[in-house]
């Protein structure tokens, strides 16, 4: 006992129990002192501000339902039925979907009734019906039938809230307990008669009731002081109302018996409450001395109870600190206690932190799996139906894919984290759609479903999604050149994100060069079969690295990229152009060892930035910084005459003569047998096929451009007879001289 008594755990439960013993004797003894007369104007006058409090929210209630009613008469619903007699069960769903959508926030109402004066269609929020179905089957009564409602919402009369009563669903002998709101048909705000079905339940547990005083009770009379709803059954107010007149401007009160009365006045509907409660506490003498026993007794049994609970709970909190990773050593136990569930929460905040993330990655394993197309095992299926909830949540979605890419020369790598971009990007969508998920694919690729819950909204989504990336590039993604692109609309099945994700892919290589829009929409599509492909201009591009002529291959390639996006090709098109031509051009290099390494990364660096090019600008800047780059690589003598720019320099200006082998030989004061090797070694060809394909290239200049004979031509071009020219022009290009100009007239 002593060693507990030590304790320094026990003596701080103890002395904190004392201290709450004396904070209780304090405020009993001022209870005590007051006694508990006077209490009851208190209490009164608090019940007062409770029922004020109470008719507020009645008027809010009944301020939605008039709201409600006003937004129901605004829906269309004109020609609900046909020429015919049928009903336009399209017009009858919208209707229906839009009473859905109008009472998904407003727990009070029960259901919502919309009838006509020509036909007997009832239309609910849970179907369509009659009324004579409706009011004798799901919602009988006693008081009302069928015959009552269709009379009365066809005869003119003013807004009525019918009492509380129960209405029983024949079907399954369930009973509700409802008012009944009809609206006004004297001033027609359309040809609908609306009826609002208001759950009492639902309506009293929005009001605190509770907060009365023990014993009250709360009758509700509409402006013809007719009772709609009552607290209490059973109970006369014929005698009470007759006895009071009630002032609009004032309050009213009324006593008779044990009990009083007070009355209230609505300022917004002219409703009357009342509120029926207690008249004065009886025996408060004896309550007065009882209250003077409970406090003495208390005190004492708090005393005892302090110190038993102080004994009770010194081994539970030792066994708490050990728990929180405490030790024996001396000190505060509280404090100890404290500072391990510290400890505790940061550990747990943490924990939550990486169920988070580990959660969102398996999500995003699960949409990338999605896209794969592969069938997966059982289990596997099975694990992942589990998150396609969170994919769809609208009847339809789309498919939208964001590219981003780092403007300037800074590396994307550098100061971007992927997962604040990812979560940026996802909260940006999120505040533009009702329901977006998105997830990070590869590089700077972003997929995203955008949910939508009919097809016919797919237009208005596109025309946002077109202003998010217009706008992002000046606000969150300021750093980044955005485009995106976006798939047809499907409905909201998993196997269908294949097909969607197809049409991203689609969408990526069909759109247009010169497309003046950062949105690619794969239903604005148009397959373009034609595009310009030279290939005697590219293999004078050829020539002309060879040649060392930069600025002429520059004006080559200039050409081609022009013409081609003026016949608005696709984008992966004219990848395939440019990829030819790169290869056209890096041929002709006569690369070392070491310069092998160097091509190596310039063409895989070349083909990165076609790839992940979005407009044909940046495809023309790679391959104009690959003619540079190969052009410099090229590094010959100037003072020899055998360097490959002298010998196709020659041959472009005497290509005309009889340049035969000893000729270019004697010329360059070297051997036919040499010039012959060193020839084929540098330019890749042997000499007389590189001699014909200068005098054709030329030739087909005079073929397209003058109308000399062909012989003329043949003379013009180095050939001494128009049998040979013919020949080898038939040879290198397919077709005779004759044909090559016929075609190209037929072109013009």
């Amino acid at each position: 006992m002593n060693r507990l008594i030590a304790s320094r755990g026990l003596l701080q439960i103890f002395f904190a129990l004392q201290l709450v013993i004396g904070i209780m004797f304090i405020f009993n003894y001022i209870v005590y002192k007051n006694s508990i007369n006077g209490i009851y104007d208190k209490v009164s006058e608090n019940n007062r501000m409770v029922i004020k409090n109470i008719i507020q929210s009645f008027d809010t209630n009944f301020t939605s339902i008039h709201n409600l009613i006003f937004n129901i008469h605004g829906l269309p619903s004109e020609r609900m039925r046909n020429d015919d007699g049928s009903y336009d069960m399209e017009k009858v769903m919208s209707l229906q979907d839009s009473l859905s959508t109008f009472m998904t926030n407003m727990d009070i109402v029960e259901d919502i009734i919309i009838s006509f004066n020509d036909h007997d269609l009832a239309i609910t929020t849970r179907g369509t019906s009659n009324l004579d179905s409706l009011f004798d089957r799901r919602y009988k009564s006693q008081r009302y039938n069928s015959m009552f409602w269709k009379n009365y919402t066809r005869s003119e009369h003013e807004f009525t809230m019918f009492p509380a009563e129960t209405y029983v669903d024949q079907s399954n002998n369930y009973g509700r307990n409802l008012m009944i709101a009809v609206d006004s048909n004297k001033f027609r705000m359309s040809n609908k008669n609306l009826m609002i079905l208001i759950s009492v339940n639902e309506l009293l547990k929005g009001i605190d009731l509770n907060s009365m005083i023990p014993g009250a009770s709360l009758i509700v009379l509409d402006h013809n002081r007719n009772v709609i709803l009552s607290t209490e059954k059973d109970l006369d107010l014929v005698n009470i109302l007759n006895d009071v007149y009630f002032n609009p401007s004032q309050e009213a009160s009324l006593t008779q018996g044990d009990y009083e009365y007070n009355f209230y006045k609505s300022d917004y509907n002219g409703f009357i409450y009342i509120n029926k409660m207690p008249y004065k506490f009886q025996n408060i003498n004896s309550v007065t001395n009882a209250n003077q026993w409970i406090m003495y007794g208390a005190i004492v049994l708090a005393a005892i109870l302090s110190l038993l609970l102080s004994i009770y709970l010194y081994r539970p909190v030792k066994n708490i600190v050990q728990l929180l990773g405490g030790n024996t050593a001396k000190g505060n136990d509280f404090v100890k206690i404290q500072s391990g569930i510290i400890k505790v929460q940061r550990e747990n905040e943490s924990l939550l932190k990486q169920m988070d993330l580990v959660d969102e990655e398996i999500r995003r394993g699960v949409f990338l799996q999605t896209l794969d197309g592969h069938n997966h095992s059982r289990e596997q299926e099975m694990q992942m139906q589990k998150y396609y909830t969170h994919f769809f949540q609208c009847r339809h979605f789309m498919m939208a894919s964001i590219h981003l890419q780092v403007k300037g020369k800074a590396e994307a790598g550098n100061d971007l984290v992927l997962e604040e971009l990812t979560e940026q990007i996802r909260q940006d969508l999120r505040e533009c759609y009702q329901h977006a998920v998105l997830y990070h694919v590869e590089q700077l690729t972003f997929l995203a479903l955008i949910g939508l819950d009919h097809p016919s909204e797919r237009k208005q989504l596109v025309q946002s999604f077109e202003g998010y990336i217009r706008q992002s590039q000046e606000n969150s993604l300021r750093a980044f050149t955005v485009w995106g692109c976006v798939s047809r609309t499907y409905e909201s099945k998993i196997s269908n994100c294949v097909e969607a994700y197809r049409n991203i892919k689609e969408g990526q290589l069909y759109r247009n060069v010169d497309a003046e829009t950062d949105l690619v929409d794969i239903e604005e599509i148009r397959y373009i079969p034609d595009l310009y492909f030279p290939l005697e201009r590219i293999e004078k591009l050829s020539n002309c690295m060879i040649s060392g002529k930069v600025d002429e291959g520059l004006q080559i390639v200039n050409e081609i990229m022009t013409k081609n996006v003026s016949l608005q090709i696709h984008h992966h098109q004219l990848v395939h152009i440019a990829k030819s031509m790169f290869f056209f051009v890096v041929k002709q290099v006569d690369a070392s060892l070491t310069e092998r390494d160097t091509l190596f990364r310039l063409e895989s660096d070349f083909m990165r930035k076609v790839d992940q090019a979005f407009t044909y600008k940046e495809i023309q800047d790679a391959l104009v910084e690959v003619i540079r780059v190969t052009a410099n690589m090229r590094s010959h003598d100037p003072r020899s005459k055998l360097n490959p720019a002298f010998i196709s320099q020659y041959i472009e200006l005497h290509y005309m003569e009889n340049l035969y082998l000893d000729h270019m030989a004697e010329v360059l004061d070297t051997s036919s047998k040499y010039f012959s090797n060193y020839f084929k070694k540098t330019f890749g060809v042997n000499y007389v096929e590189y001699l014909n394909k200068v005098r054709l290239s030329h030739a087909r200049e005079y073929l397209r451009h003058t109308d000399l004979s062909i012989a003329e031509i043949g003379e013009k071009t180095g050939y001494s007879n128009a049998s040979t020219f013919t020949t080898t022009f038939k040879k290198y290009s397919g077709v005779s001289p004759s044909e090559y100009r016929k075609a190209q007239d037929n072109k013009s």
